[in-house]
């Protein structure tokens, strides 16, 4: 039987298909089963950009069968963490959840060699969250 999440995390950009994208899919393929991950956009596109899907592929990072998400109340309401990428979201806001703002450059248009940077950018800030969440919950 496995052990409730640590906790939930929602990441927000406007289409839900670049930054919020990889970020979601480091978390989960970091994190595992103890961090729930949730991601969704104000404006979602038709597709998660094929640029960050190739930069998260060359990590080993799969992120290809995600579809962009509608931003709900609900799914903020769900998660203890909701941190926007840098794109000025009008986000629900209730108390006892942590916002955070990542100021990342939209990948949005851009090659896969654009993208890489913003993608290993994106990384260490995942892995800078699990620890926080680690050290939060005493693991």
């Amino acid at each position: 039987m496995s052990a409730a999440p640590l906790a939930s995390v929602l990441f927000v950009c406007v289409h839900n298909a670049g930054r919020s994208q990889m970020a979601a899919g480091f978390l989960g393929h970091l994190a595992g089963d103890r961090i729930e991950v949730r991601s969704a956009g104000s404006l979602p596109a038709d597709r998660v950009n094929p640029a960050a899907v190739e930069a998260m592929k060359e990590v080993g990072v799969d992120i290809a069968d995600q579809q962009p998400k509608v931003l709900t109340v609900e799914a903020v309401q769900a998660s203890d963490y909701v941190i926007t990428m840098g794109c000025g979201d009008a986000c629900p806001v209730f108390p006892g959840k942590k916002y955070l703002d990542w100021a990342l450059e939209d990948p949005a248009g851009k090659g896969v060699d654009s993208v890489r940077p913003i993608r290993d950018e994106i990384r260490k800030r995942i892995e800078a969250l699990v620890a926080e969440i680690d050290a939060q919950r005493g693991e």
